[in-house]
């Protein structure tokens, strides 16, 4: 009770004040429990959302959907770490419009406040990102940003990629408990991310089976070599999401590869082409038998395919058709569009474990042909006795009794048929020996055909221009081109390469060899000069004179962006 000097509405009010206050903290208490209880559930729910996705890029994001929700920040963003570890692979980000992003230009590299936690992977608070000494500044265009929460992702301890979180909503600072929840989400994402590449994999490893099951069923079941090259440019084209894929096989005897199948964005420029073994993408990783990259094959000098054929290229991967030990069958090149992601470790020992099981099919293969063709051989062997020593011998028997037999008939006119009958037994019996001999010969190979020859022709020519020719050889020219032709059509590319070194004064030539059904094109052009008028026309005329021999002709003419043009035609057969 209260004095009797203290009024009574006094002494009843202070402990109604002291209520009214506990009841208020009792009230925020509850309401920062309720609070906390409905975060946890948002965690809780995001970790469970980003748990279900199994595609990667889904799974990205949805973390960075859901690290936006849980510290309620304006603009979130998960960086990807390059496989280097020295910048950003990937950005995905949330808040920012495809017009702004538009506007602000490429995506961040990993410089700056986003670089630090690549260098130092730990959570980063920043109540002003301007003040720390890493900043330096936004480009033109981009959002205002000040508050920041970065926190790295580790998966299976190794940091995978950084989430970043700027502007918390309401004007509020980031405070330890974001930090504590969006550690706790890195660590499902994490998980989620690891899920997702597993299955990824699991997946990319079922297709490459599939493709390696259909190359090999290909090729035991006696598909056409082409075919098949076919089959492995465009399946591991798929696969691997390239842009463009070609296969190139060693040609014998020139040191040189040939570009038998190519698919995809500029397949008609490289179909055919003969490349050097010393600089291209596939000539290094014919020589090394060992997987080849290059960050951009448009500008590379020392790996680029010609840059002037195959435009709009960047990552690529060449990898050879079998191993060092048990030799290199070809060459397999994949390549991405400009701006695509390189190919990564993990893809290139993939694409070398297909086309190691490419090889072993091609060798499964070749050796089957080798015991048909052995079957064969031996049963024209068989085949060859009998008639060695069944028919001819009775033959020469008969031929013996009817020449003896002869002796005794007196009618003119019928010894005359005997003697035919045995000159006719004697011819047969050459006849039977030929066809013996031609059963038990081999027809011999050699480095003798068109292709070979026109390797070898620009090879020697490139000492005297001063570069190397690049060549393309198209169509079947070793088999519809006859031998007489194939001696012009050396002896004339042979004297245009000459005349380039002699009087173009040229910086690069091409050389197209082609063949077709009903004739043969051989084209040479230069960058050169150009022909004058008052020039000497000796060369020119004799190759004309070769082509008009066999039926061709003779072209020349200058192109719009200067130099020469020769193009030689001439009949050819098509078998």
């Amino acid at each position: 009770m209260g004095t009797p000097e203290e009024p009574w509405d006094a002494r009843v009010r202070l402990p109604q004040l002291r209520l009214d206050e506990l009841l208020e903290e009792l009230q925020a208490r509850l309401d920062a429990a309720r609070g906390t209880r409905d975060r946890v559930h948002t965690l809780l729910g995001a970790v469970l959302s980003v748990g279900r996705e199994l595609d990667l890029e889904q799974a990205l994001r949805s973390i960075v959907e859901a690290a936006a929700v849980l510290v309620d920040a304006e603009y979130a963003a998960l960086g990807v770490i390059a496989p280097d570890g020295r910048g950003l692979a990937a950005f995905h980000t949330v808040g920012v419009t495809e017009e702004q992003i538009a506007r602000i230009g490429p995506y961040p590299e990993g410089h700056g406040i986003l670089g630090e936690l690549i260098r130092h992977p730990e959570p980063l608070l920043l109540a002003k990102i301007s003040d720390h000494p890493a900043s330096y500044g936004f480009p033109a265009d981009h959002p205002p940003m000040n508050t920041f929460l970065g926190v790295p992702i580790r998966v299976r301890d190794q940091v995978f990629g950084n989430l970043y979180l700027t502007e918390k909503r309401g004007g509020a600072r980031f405070d330890d408990e974001d930090e504590s929840v969006l550690s706790t989400l890195a660590v499902a994402a994490g998980i989620a991310i690891d899920n997702a590449r597993l299955y990824e994999e699991s997946r990319l490893r079922e297709r490459w089976l599939r493709a390696n099951a259909e190359i090999t069923h290909n090729l035991m079941s006696g598909g056409l070599p082409t075919e098949v090259l076919a089959l492995i440019a465009e399946r591991a084209g798929e696969i691997m999401g390239s842009a463009l894929a070609a296969v190139a096989l060693p040609m014998e005897e020139t040191g040189s590869l040939g570009v038998e199948i190519a698919v995809g964005t500029g397949a008609a420029s490289l179909q055919g082409l003969v490349l050097p073994t010393g600089r291209s993408l596939m000539g290094l990783a014919f020589v090394r038998a060992a997987p080849v990259t290059g960050a951009d094959i448009d500008h590379d000098d020392d790996m680029s395919l010609e840059p002037p054929l195959v435009e709009g290229l960047g990552p690529a991967v060449a990898v050879p058709i079998g191993t060092r030990e048990a030799g290199v069958r070809g060459v397999v090149l994949l390549a991405r569009e400009a701006g695509r992601p390189p190919f990564s470790a993990t893809e290139t020992e993939t694409l070398q474990a297909f086309a190691a099981q490419a090889a072993i099919a091609m060798e499964l293969a070749d050796r089957r042909r080798d015991a048909e063709e052995i079957a064969v051989l031996k049963d024209r062997d068989r085949i060859a006795r009998d008639l060695h020593d069944l028919a001819i011998q009775r033959l020469f028997a008969t031929g013996m009794t009817l020449q003896s037999a002869g002796r005794f008939i007196d009618h003119p006119e019928a010894a005359e048929r005997v003697v035919r009958a045995v000159d006719d037994l004697d011819e047969t019996i050459k006849i039977i020996r030929s066809t013996i001999f031609g059963l038990r010969s081999r027809e011999g190979t050699g480095g003798d055909g068109l292709r070979a020859r026109a390797v070898r022709v620009v090879g020697e020519a490139a000492p005297v221009l001063g570069f190397t020719p690049s060549l393309r050889v198209e169509g079947l020219v070793e088999t519809r081109v006859p031998r007489e032709t194939a001696d012009h059509v050396i002896a004339v590319l042979s004297e245009a390469l000459t005349n380039i070194a002699r009087h173009a004064h040229a910086r690069h030539a091409d050389v197209s060899l082609k063949a077709d059904a009903g004739q043969v094109a051989l084209t040479v052009r230069d960058d050169g000069v150009g022909t004058p008028p008052d020039g000497r026309r000796s060369g020119l005329r004799n190759m004309a004179e070769r082509a008009g021999q066999l039926g061709g002709h003779l072209e020349l003419d200058s192109p719009p962006g200067g130099g020469t043009r020769l193009v030689w035609r001439a009949p050819a057969s098509g078998e």
